[in-house]
């Protein structure tokens, strides 16, 4: 699985700076931390990448299917910042609903949104109004909605806003139960999420890659007398001060 953007460009209007310049991006197997400060680019790269919007110039595809494609929207799963609870639907049907919405028949994506919940523990809310869920419990109800198609690549944009530290670590739980199945691409700008836990770390920062490789390596450049639990933050900082366009 390869999915790749190439020589991607893009801005909000044609004469307006660019948030994306040229960004060539493979997105490797496994979890990977999507870190920048606000503003770096983030949401839009994985808009492009979900094919939601299409790069001024350059291509996106998965595996040569190009983005925009039925194929490549059925293999690769969005779940945007805000997920809005569909009121009068239980969290099955809303995921369900999605289902639906991706080319499935009513039945398989009834029968499937049963076992999506189940994916990110959620089975016994399944009968419960979307709208009655907390917003950790609604966030994984988005992400049962991204999974239940069967979908390939996962990409998340700030999942883990406004939960608490308790919330975070259960989405964090579920999330490294996906990564045998799904390769899932996530994005923040809290260095703490997930950092440490990840398989992959990438750096965005003024549009630009300033590092994409291993957990292991993205750590190293944290200074030696670092002090314990805090290697993810300060090779952050390093990379964000010293950190050239890759």
């Amino acid at each position: 699985m390869s999915l790749e953007l190439t020589a991607c460009t893009y801005s909000y209007r044609l004469w307006e700076r660019k948030v994306l310049d040229g960004l060539d991006y493979a997105l490797p197997a496994g979890l990977t931390v999507l870190l920048g400060p606000n503003g770096a680019g983030k949401s839009t790269l994985l808009r492009l990448a979900a094919s939601v919007t299409a790069p001024r110039s350059g291509t996106v595809n998965l595996d040569g299917v190009p983005a925009g494609t039925r194929a490549y929207r059925r293999a690769v799963a969005f779940m945007p910042q805000q997920i809005t609870a569909m009121t009068a639907l239980t969290a099955r049907e809303q995921v369900a609903y999605t289902g639906w919405l991706k080319g499935m028949n009513r039945r398989d994506a009834w029968d499937a949104a049963a076992t999506a919940l189940g994916r990110v523990d959620l089975a016994g809310q399944a009968d419960t109004r979307a709208s009655r869920l907390s917003g950790g419990q609604l966030r994984r109800v988005g992400v049962a909605s991204a999974l239940v198609h069967d979908a390939r690549v996962l990409l998340l944009d700030e999942p883990t806003a406004g939960m608490d530290p308790r919330q975070r670590r259960v989405f964090r739980d579920i999330l490294r139960t996906l990564t045998d199945e799904v390769t899932v691409l996530l994005s923040t700008h809290d260095v703490a999420d997930l950092a440490e836990e990840s398989d992959h770390v990438t750096v965005l920062d003024d549009g630009h890659l300033v590092f994409t490789g291993t957990t292991t390596d993205f750590l190293a450049h944290a200074p030696s007398d670092t002090a314990p639990g805090r290697q993810a933050e300060a090779a952050y900082t390093r990379l964000s001060e010293t950190g050239a366009p890759l």
